[in-house]
């Protein structure tokens, strides 16, 4: 049983389909910093590819979520940095291939300027909590 509740739509807020509007549970707060596309040895994956760094970024997520025994399921909260918002369906498809459609987390997401390398075209951190 899940010790996350998910309000999708509070009452007189439009409904999101892409995330939920409210996610509340009880334990111990993990919280991820963003991730790029860098593979373990610090070398970019897929360059000028959103698809492939979409797909780098949630496996780093996965990995840095499994250090602090947490999953996707314990996900509250996704913030979703890009440098242009046609980068977002690549960034959903790599969200649905660990996130279900019923286990959506709140979410964010900002078009930015720039990335701390021009090279990175997307950057993703997360907020967990794991059962106490």
């Amino acid at each position: 049983m899940t010790h996350l509740t998910r309000i999708p739509a509070p009452d007189g807020v439009a409904p999101a389909a892409q995330y939920a509007h409210v996610v509340t549970g009880a334990g111990r707060l993990v919280a991820v910093s963003g991730q790029l596309a860098l593979d373990e040895d610090g070398t970019l994956v897929g360059e000028g590819d959103a698809g492939a760094q979409a797909r780098q970024v949630f496996e780093n997520l996965r990995r840095c979520l499994a250090a602090a025994g947490a999953t996707f399921d314990d996900v509250v909260k996704l913030t979703y940095f890009v440098t242009d918002t046609a980068h977002l369906p690549a960034v959903r498809a790599a969200r649905a291939a660990h996130l279900p459609d019923d286990r959506l987390p709140a979410s964010s997401a900002v078009q930015v300027a720039a990335l701390v390398r021009p090279e990175f075209l997307l950057e993703v951190e997360a907020l967990a909590v794991v059962a106490a």
